[in-house]
């Protein structure tokens, strides 16, 4: 199962022996977590709406390949039960499958819903659906990919960016909510990271984020090495600074933003 252990007086999560449960699992920093959680020691249940992603993954893991869309109610109450089935326990849900939606307020309804849905109500009705089991049992750990977007923005993208805050916004309370109840939880919050999405970002992700951008193999370790211990996890520490001006100086963090968008247009 997943302990607390500390190693040199910090706090973590034991992954051997563990269950793990990871949504877009088939690719990305989904598949690239269902890889070190398994090198680790966990028995990974491998989720993706790719039937033949998340397949190929379990297979290469020795883990169990669950596909479908976990994003709906149904699928996410069918996605935990199909763990439990299997294991019958989890341990760690991973909450990271998510789409990133450019455009403001004249992107249509069905953009704005679909980013709404996948990035935010997805880790709702994860959270419906493994509760009941983890306070039944006396614990669990729940791991939210946010993004950094989630607490700066993302030029070019509102849908994600308001969606992602909504998504940190969670995370922060379930923690608060059932972190005294052995319910723990994390938000995973990266820049840019060398994936489809960022592929697919366009100019503007690409100007941003991809001189920086890690590779998700690195960022798994990340996780693995921080489950259990700050709330934040941040594979780019820098985002940790930026967070703290923001906070303290909202005013001037804001008009260094729009001095980067103006930057970011010109050279569009």
């Amino acid at each position: 199962m997943v302990g607390t252990e500390r190693e040199n007086g910090v706090a973590g999560v034991r992954l051997d022996g563990s269950v793990a449960v990871v949504t877009g699992a088939g690719n990305g920093i989904g598949a690239a977590m269902s890889r070190e959680f398994a090198a680790r020691g966990a028995l990974v249940v491998v989720n993706d709406v790719d039937a033949s992603a998340a397949e190929s993954v379990a297979a290469e893991i020795g883990g169990t390949a669950a596909a479908g869309d976990a994003a709906g109610d149904a699928g996410a109450r069918e996605l935990v039960s199909r763990a439990l089935g299997e294991h019958e326990r989890i341990d760690l849900f991973c909450a990271n499958a998510g789409v990133a939606t450019a455009g403001g307020p004249e992107a249509s309804e069905e953009d704005w819903d679909h980013a709404w849905q996948l990035n935010v109500m997805a880790h709702v009705r994860a959270a419906r659906a493994v509760l009941p089991h983890w306070l039944e049992t006396g614990g669990g750990h729940f791991l939210a990919t946010v993004s950094a977007a989630g607490l700066l923005t993302m030029l070019g993208a509102a849908p994600y960016s308001v969606t992602k805050h909504a998504a940190l916004g969670f995370a922060e309370w379930l923690a608060v909510t059932y972190g005294d109840r052995g319910v723990t939880a994390q938000a995973l919050c990266p820049q840019g990271v060398r994936t489809g999405m960022l592929a697919g970002s366009g100019e503007t992700g690409q100007r941003l984020l991809a001189q920086d951008a890690l590779e998700p193999g690195y960022v798994a370790e990340v996780v693995a090495e921080s489950l259990g211990g700050d709330f934040l996890i941040l594979p780019h520490p820098e985002v940790a600074e930026r967070y703290a001006r923001r906070a303290a100086d909202p005013d001037r963090w804001l008009a260094g933003m729009s001095s980067l968008r103006r930057q970011v247009e010109q050279h569009g």
